[in-house]
């Protein structure tokens, strides 16, 4: 038997919370799967139809994670496990080690929860949460890195990438959605993202204004709800985009994979935003699931989701110029065709049926 204790996870949307639910039913091929996770909004539905065992923990967030801890330990005295997952440090925090011993543990990082500066408390309390597990897993090379720029210097940092849960069926009804949203335009470009300063939305926009005159039936479609949403709409006015970009800031899960599949390229070159960079990017996986390439950042590790030249490219985000010469050259002579052939192929590596193998023969 296998628990996963996580604070992320659906209905509740994110990479993480996607990633905590593909690996939970992935694990369900080699055991029963116990969920303990924070309750949102709407969970109790999510949680009658799906195959897993979830238990939700609700109060207060000081209180919460006290309660959560103690379920946790609880379950791991009570039961014989094969072995326990955690989302985040915060997860395994106060979870003492003689509960632990009885088991294996393991605790993903992701990158933006843990880039705090070497030496602060958060840095501290990071540190000594992560000694308690048996694996830390790194969901890309850059974030196995980072964690070791911060201090964390054991040997027992792994690096497996997040299994994809696409492609996924497109029903007709989504497809002519897509439809009508890009008629007979191209290119046909769509970003999956939160509006945030890392996603590099505004440099999106200012590139499109530049590359119209190339290619005037142009269609961009920016799908996600987000802190920049006000001044990206200041944006999309002052640039006299209101025919090119189209912002969809809620949708459904059909709605946005038949807007994938009716795309061209994905385009999301991630920057560096405060504290907060891309640790991996599974979007990236997602489009090229679909035969979709992407155009990603070259500061976090989107390295691990795009073979630069081979299944999309690589670029400084914050550099007009190269975001533009980057898409040139991904259309010129019809070139994001092979690029997305190549997508398609990379991205089986991601299945989760390969990648709960990895966590299999580390347990």
């Amino acid at each position: 038997m296998f628990l996963i204790s996580t604070r992320n996870f659906p209905p509740d949307v994110g990479g993480i919370q996607n990633l905590m639910e593909g690996l939970s039913i992935a694990l369900l091929n080699h055991g029963p799967v116990k969920v303990i996770a924070d309750k949102f909004l709407n969970c109790e539905n999510y949680d009658e139809n799906s195959k897993l065992s979830i238990e939700r923990v609700s109060g207060f967030k000081l209180f919460r994670k006290y309660r959560k801890a103690n379920l946790v330990k609880e379950f791991i005295n009570n039961n014989n496990l094969r072995a326990v997952f955690f989302d985040h440090w915060k997860s395994i925090e106060n979870i003492n080690l003689n509960s632990l011993i009885k088991t294996k543990s393991f605790c993903l990082v992701h990158s933006k929860e843990i880039n705090h500066p070497v030496g602060s408390s958060l840095n501290k309390r990071m540190l000594s949460a992560l000694d308690k597990a048996n694996y830390i897993v790194a969901n890309s090379n850059f974030t196995k890195n980072l964690i070791i720029k911060l201090g964390y210097k054991k040997e027992n940092v792994e690096v497996i990438n997040p299994g994809c849960n696409y492609p996924i069926k497109v029903e007709n009804s989504s497809k002519k959605f897509a439809d009508n949203i890009y008629g007979n335009s191209f290119p046909k470009l769509i970003t999956i993202s939160r509006l945030d300063g890392r996603k590099c939305h505004q440099n999106i926009l200012m590139t499109i204004k530049n590359i119209l005159p190339k290619f005037p039936n142009l269609k961009y479609v920016s799908i996600g709800d987000g802190e920049e949403k006000v001044k990206l709409q200041k944006l999309k006015k002052e640039l006299g985009l209101s025919k090119e970009v189209n912002f969809i800031y809620s949708s459904s899960e059909q709605e946005k994979l038949g807007l994938l599949e009716k795309s061209d390229i994905f385009v999301m070159p991630s920057i560096i935003y405060k504290k907060s960079v891309e640790g991996f990017g599974i979007t990236f996986i997602e489009a090229a699931s679909y035969g979709k390439p992407s155009i990603g950042g070259v500061y976090g590790g989107e390295a691990d989701a795009i073979i630069n030249g081979q299944t999309g490219y690589l670029c400084d985000g914050n550099n007009l110029n190269a975001l533009y010469e980057t898409l040139i050259k991904t259309l010129s002579n019809d070139h994001y065709k092979v690029l997305g052939k190549n997508a398609l192929q990379f991205s089986k590596n991601f299945s989760w049926d390969k990648i709960i193998k990895k966590y299999i023969k580390l347990i």
